[in-house]
Order: structure tokens, then C-alpha cells, then sequence
């Protein structure tokens, strides 16, 4: 009788040992899970915990919460700092730049030698090539940086596509190349602004590397997952050791140094899709044109 009475005790010994230890991890989790909810919420701070305490595990997360709540407004100020100096940056270049282009302008109507009049129309040349790069430059750095954020929702294409056309319809016929877009069908999920700008830049460079009497499509295919606006061109072409440089920053093939642009419409392209969810492929062969497809999530 003795024995099933130390036993019995036993058992309940254990089972109480059992209970506390469940009631310690239950409020070590209750503990971790208010830390994690302060957190998450921005309402951390170290003093808000009695560190003597918390267990080791509580301590180590108080200080890694600690650290990460310094990191996060660390690059908080580093995206002010950032936003200030490309507003300082744009600011401070619009009126020179806008000068020079005035000048040059200017200068091309006086009467010049035909060397002198060469000279003006690059000084032109040149000075619109720096406001463009002026501007893309602050587009891609305020994106990279989250200062301007896309903001996609479900929308039809059709109307997207009409405006990018119309945009380049004037260019394209003065230099004597078919554009093509016809009627188009469908939704996706995306920025209409940041995605216009993203398929004008796969125009302009279809435009720009199609010779004269060429043409350049524009269509819409839907998949299951995305739709991709397709632009292709009759151009030269683009070797497939070239296509995976071709979206990197100022990236100009080979043989491409009379064309105009500043070599970063393409790395701007890729980073509005990726801010919503989509991407930009390339199908290209030397001799047989290009096909850059932008891809959108579909609703």
C-alpha cells in the first residue's frame, strides 16, 4: 500500500512539474508573441520589458528587435537623404540645362559656316541627350529607392497601349516606319502612369533602331498567370551574347554610337515591371528584328 502511495505521489509530483513548466512556456510564447505584436506595430522599445526577467531567448530578441528598429530608421533617413539630393539634383540642372538647349537653339539660326552650323546642331543634339539622361536618372533613382512607389490595380490594356502608340506615331511615320497597334483585349493588374512610361521606353527603342521603311507591332497576348504586351521591330537585331547586358545602367551594343538615347530606357522598363510583379523579356536574332514582351500579372 506504502509503495502505490509514493508512486501515486510521484506521478503527481511530475504532473505538477508538467503543469508549471507548460504555465513558464506558455508565458514565455505570451511574452515573445507581445514583443513580436510591438514590433510589428512600430510601439517597441527596450525599456517597455523588464529584461532581468526574460529568459536568455527573450533577451537575445529584445536586442535583435533593438538593432532592427535602429537598421529600419537608419534607412529611413538614408531614403530621406537620398529623395533630398535628387530633388536638389533636379532642381538645380532644370534651368542650366534648359538654357543651354535655349542657346544652341538659338545659335542654329545665325548665319554659320557649314562647320559652325554642324557644331550647333550637335551642341543641341547633346543638350537634349543630358535632359533626358537628367530625367530618366532621377526616375530610376527614386524608384530604386521606394521615394515614388507604383501602385497597380486591375485595368484594362487597350487604352494603355492607344496612348503609348499615339505618343510615337508622329516619329515613327517621319521616319518613314509602319507602327502598328490594333485592337486590344484584356486586363492585368498594374500602374497605368509607371507602366506607360515603361512601354513607351520599349517603343522608343523600337523606333529608334528600325530603319526607314521597316515597321514595329505592338500586341497582346493573355497566359494564364500574365499578359504580355509584345513589341516587336524589323531592326537589326540584337546577338544572344548581348541580351543579358542590354537591361543593365547606360548599356549600349556594339555598333550603336550614332544612335541617340542614353542606354538606360530598357533598365527603367524592367524595374517598373518588377515593382509589380511582372518582368520584360527579349526574342531577338541578328537580321530578323527584336520582340520585347512586358509582362503583367493578370487580375
Amino acid at each position: 500500500m506504502t509503495g502505490w502511495l509514493i508512486a501515486g505521489a510521484a506521478v503527481l509530483a511530475a504532473l505538477a512539474v508538467v503543469l508549471l513548466d507548460r504555465r513558464r512556456t506558455l508565458g514565455t510564447i505570451k511574452r515573445l508573441d507581445e514583443m513580436l505584436k510591438a514590433a510589428i506595430d512600430g510601439h517597441f522599445s527596450e525599456e517597455d520589458f523588464d529584461e532581468s526577467r526574460l529568459s536568455a531567448l527573450e533577451s537575445r530578441l529584445a536586442r535583435y528587435l533593438v538593432a532592427s528598429a535602429l537598421s529600419a530608421r537608419r534607412v529611413g533617413e538614408q531614403k530621406n537623404q537620398i529623395s533630398a539630393l535628387v530633388s536638389d539634383i533636379s532642381h538645380q540642372t532644370r534651368t542650366p540645362v534648359a538654357n543651354l538647349q535655349l542657346y544652341a537653339q538659338l545659335l542654329t539660326e545665325q548665319p554659320l559656316t557649314p562647320e559652325g552650323a554642324e557644331c550647333a546642331r550637335a551642341i543641341c543634339a547633346q543638350a537634349g541627350k543630358l535632359q533626358s539622361l537628367i530625367e530618366a536618372l532621377v526616375k530610376t533613382s527614386r524608384l530604386e529607392n521606394g521615394i515614388l512607389a507604383v501602385h497597380p490595380r486591375p485595368s484594362h490594356i487597350g487604352p494603355l497601349v492607344a496612348r503609348a502608340a499615339a505618343q510615337y506615331a508622329p516619329v515613327a511615320a517621319q521616319k518613314g516606319i509602319g507602327l502598328r497597334a490594333g485592337p486590344v483585349a484584356g486586363t492585368a493588374v498594374f500602374d497605368p502612369k509607371w507602366t506607360e512610361e515603361a512601354l513607351c521606353n520599349l517603343l522608343d527603342n523600337a523606333v529608334k533602331y528600325t530603319p526607314a521603311g521597316g515597321t514595329v507591332t505592338v500586341e497582346v497576348k493573355e497566359y494564364e498567370m500574365f499578359a504580355a504586351i509584345r513589341v516587336a521591330d524589323t531592326g537589326p537585331g540584337i546577338p544572344e551574347e548581348e541580351q543579358a547586358r542590354i537591361f543593365g545602367r547606360f548599356y549600349r551594343g556594339a555598333g550603336n554610337d550614332q544612335t541617340q538615347g542614353v542606354g538606360i530606357g530598357l533598365y527603367l522598363a524592367r524595374q517598373i515591371a518588377e515593382q509589380q510583379g511582372g518582368y520584360v523579356k527579349v526574342a531577338s536574332a541578328p537580321g530578323k528584328g527584336s520582340a520585347f514582351s512586358l509582362f503583367l500579372p493578370r487580375p
